[in-house]
């Protein structure tokens, strides 16, 4: 029996050999997850030998898939109650946008969780805004840990600021750079202010956001009252 706990390497080799025709790789991972009674040896008529997953195997798999779903409804039910916060506050909001940012001499790509801009015909009053959620702490972790994601980010909007589920991580562990709202089952509270910065969206940016859906939830009456006078100031949101 297998000693040592099973990890997400392991998992992904096991979820791996479900998917493929069990070729052995005869790697370490491999004898672990055999001597775990996870994967089980299945010999040919012809002597080739294969692998297959056991039913204790399929047992952990679909344990594994039951946890991921309730991590990524808990994301997405968040990413929603962000994405709102931004219409109710008279803002455009968009989900799940794929954009490219220019770091340095190179491009990332970015996928902030939620993307807003004000309601405004003003482009100086735009003021784009990302929110990146998380709400488990190695997923948090394993994106701090990302500075070329983090500068893509900064380099998308006039503040960043990181969602975090109550309990995950302390404000202090986010870069000063970003600010952070801390979501409780009553609120979105700020922790930390994001530091406001100008910027003038690029036009690759413009175009993304023209080939994608903004989240609907505002009306077209209530949202004219969000449109800038070009002779004024910023509209209130």
């Amino acid at each position: 029996m297998l000693t040592s706990p099973i990890t997400a390497l392991h998992r992904r080799r096991l979820r791996d050999v479900y998917r493929s025709a069990g070729w052995p790789c005869q790697d370490a991972v491999e004898i672990e997850l055999l001597a775990a009674g996870l994967l089980e040896r299945v010999r040919s008529p012809s002597g080739h030998e294969t692998l297959r997953v056991s039913d204790a195997g399929i047992q952990l798999l679909a344990e594994t898939q039951a946890r991921n779903r309730a991590r990524r409804d808990a994301h997405e039910l968040l990413v929603e109650r962000v994405a709102r916060e931004m219409t109710r506050a008279g803002r455009i909001a968009w989900q799940g946008l794929s954009l490219r940012a220019k770091i340095d001499s190179g491009w990332v790509m970015a996928m902030p969780d939620v993307f807003s801009v004000r309601h405004t015909t003003v482009e100086a009053y735009l003021e784009p805004i990302v929110h990146e959620i998380k709400v488990q702490r190695s997923d948090l972790l394993s994106d701090l840990r990302s500075a070329g994601k983090r500068a893509a980010y900064l380099q998308l909007s006039s503040e960043c600021w990181y969602v975090i589920r109550a309990g995950i991580a302390e404000p202090a562990e986010i870069p000063p750079e970003c600010g952070v709202l801390v979501a409780t089952e009553t609120g979105l509270d700020v922790a930390r202010a994001a530091p406001k910065r100008a910027m003038q969206m690029p036009f690759g940016l413009w175009m993304a956001l023209a080939r994608a859906t903004p989240l609907e939830g505002w009306r077209v009456e209530d949202a004219q009252a969000h449109l800038g006078d070009t002779q004024g100031s910023p509209p209130d949101t």
